[in-house]
């Protein structure tokens, strides 16, 4: 009896943090309410967590495997860690028609769809990522373009004496710096402040204490980079690639991310390297066929090409049950985006010299500010916030595991 008596007064002494010294402190954190989805996730996670069959499949699973409870944070964190290559549905024997209706991917892209909406920055902004279709895509698009197109019309006129690729003559460039200079300034600053609060709530300082996370931090962020920049869980655990349509295994999800994730940063870099052309070395555009920014820009234009066309390719025939059927439009109008964006700057490339350049240009520069106004709250941001939970995987998976059970 006394010895209960003590286990007690330890457990409150534990509870309010006194008569104890602070690495004995169990840090007590809110329970907050689950919706619907999350709800779904962490049912799905409880069978998944006895059955244990998909253990070796991906990240989720030895993940899950940490886990004897999943709260909000553990739902979203998860979630995000999942790439949707739909490996599991096809290999579970709780799968519907089951009467337990096991749907991981499915479950996972519906609570990633509310962090983005619930991380979003502005908050009031997150209902976009709900709204972000392709309907509203290429009509923002369009109606940019048709602005510019009109701008240059009253200015003038919309056909021109060839001016030798001189993009400046149509739009000065202080003007498009200035645009798209506060444009990616609100990018950077939306993106960065939204994948702050999710690392916030999600950040494995919450669980482990801090020189511990520290101390594995630099390996575990190399890993992170490494697996992300080569989308290995995309290989669906295995390397034998993701399912799409039926049982049968393929890679060309993955080659085709490739495609649209290079062939974006090589345009990424294009663009770099001419600013730094421009402020640091004083030369200015057009720039020959042959020089960097040219090279680097026709690479990622065509990388951005048959990256988009694969991916709405294989979206399009893709099993409606790896999902959810609701994200198709922000899917495809993100996918819409990309391609145009590449098609109309590789047609602006080729007829520079013409009379058209200067109609070319102001279709490409509406169809690019309305990327760059989407970016935020759109698919874009699935790279930003699987990142971060890949970041916490390799970090997690380097530290004890704090379920103890038995002898342990």
């Amino acid at each position: 009896m006394q010895q209960l008596t003590d286990l007690v007064a330890q457990a409150r002494a534990d509870a309010d943090g006194t008569g104890v010294s602070p690495s004995r402190v169990i840090p007590i954190h809110p329970v907050l309410p689950l919706s619907a989805a999350e709800g779904e996730v962490a049912r799905i996670l409880q069978i998944c967590n006895a059955c244990r069959y998909c253990e070796g499949f991906c990240a989720v699973f030895p993940a899950m495997t940490r886990r004897l409870e999943f709260g909000k944070a553990d739902t979203h964190y998860l979630a995000n860690l999942c790439h949707n290559c739909g490996a599991c549905l096809h290999a579970c024997q709780y799968a519907p028609p089951h009467e337990f209706a096991v749907n991981v991917p499915r479950a996972m892209a519906e609570v990633r769809l509310q962090t983005y909406h619930d991380y979003a920055w502005p908050s009031v902004m997150g209902a976009l990522y709900r709204k972000a279709g392709l309907t509203v895509a290429l009509a923002l698009a369009g109606g940019l373009a048709l602005f510019l197109v009109l701008a240059m019309w009253m200015s003038g006129s919309l056909l021109h004496e060839p001016l030798a690729g001189n993009f400046y003559a149509i739009f000065p460039h202080n003007f498009l710096a200035a645009v798209f200079g506060a444009v990616s300034l609100f990018i950077v600053l939306a993106l960065g402040m939204g994948s702050q609060r999710f690392w916030r709530d999600v950040s494995p300082t919450g669980s482990y204490p801090r020189p511990e996370v520290q101390g594995v931090r630099a390996a575990a962020s190399a890993e992170a980079l490494h697996d992300v920049l080569r989308l290995k869980y995309l290989g669906g655990g295995h390397g034998e690639g993701c399912n799409n349509e039926d049982d049968r295994f393929t890679l060309w999800r993955r080659r085709f991310h490739h495609f649209t994730f290079y062939g974006f940063m090589l345009c990424f870099a294009s663009t770099s390297v001419a600013t730094l052309y421009h402020y640091f070395f004083d030369l200015h555009a057009p720039y020959a066929l042959n020089s960097l920014p040219v090279l680097l820009g026709t690479a990622g234009g065509i990388g951005l090409l048959i990256g988009p066309i694969g991916l709405l390719w294989l979206n399009l025939r893709r099993d409606p049950a790896h999902g959810d059927q609701a994200q198709k439009p922000m899917d495809r109008g993100f996918i819409a985006l990309l391609f145009l964006t590449s098609a109309t700057g590789l047609a602006l490339l080729a007829l520079r010299d013409t009379s058209l350049m200067g109609l070319l240009l102001a279709i490409h520069l509406g169809v690019v500010m309305a990327l760059f106004i989407t970016l935020p709250y759109g698919k874009f941001a699935h790279g930003i916030f699987r990142s971060a939970a890949l970041l916490k995987f390799t970090i997690e998976k380097r530290l004890a595991s704090q379920i103890r059970t038995g002898a342990e």
